[in-house]
């Protein structure tokens, strides 16, 4: 299983913008083989913070989602609305490694 943990800060005036057009990507997300989780965090601190955790049962799993129609969509989408270059980290799951239990 691999997991990315994407830090997005938004621009303050395209804040809900971009949580709509992120729970649209994350219902077509959740669909695609291989995808075990697809969750849209908020900094409680900062409203202007965000975190995507992605979890794929595979690193091709993982890649076959960046060329899916609703990723090309949302990333051509929310780029003007950045305060930063969004950031994605890449992690192994150390436990549970059972994906019934995810």
């Amino acid at each position: 299983m691999i997991v990315t943990i994407v830090h997005v800060w938004v621009a303050e005036d395209h804040i809900q913008d971009f949580i709509h057009a992120t729970i649209e990507n994350h219902n077509e997300s959740v669909k695609e083989p291989g995808n075990l989780r697809f969750d849209i965090l908020r900094d409680a601190a900062d409203p202007a913070k965000f975190v995507l955790y992605e979890a794929y049962e595979s690193e091709e799993a993982s890649a076959a989602h960046k060329n899916t129609p609703h990723y090309l969509v949302w990333r051509d989408t929310v780029a003007g609305w950045m305060a930063k270059p969004r950031q994605g980290i890449k992690h192994t799951v150390v436990y549970p490694t059972d994906p019934s239990r995810w």
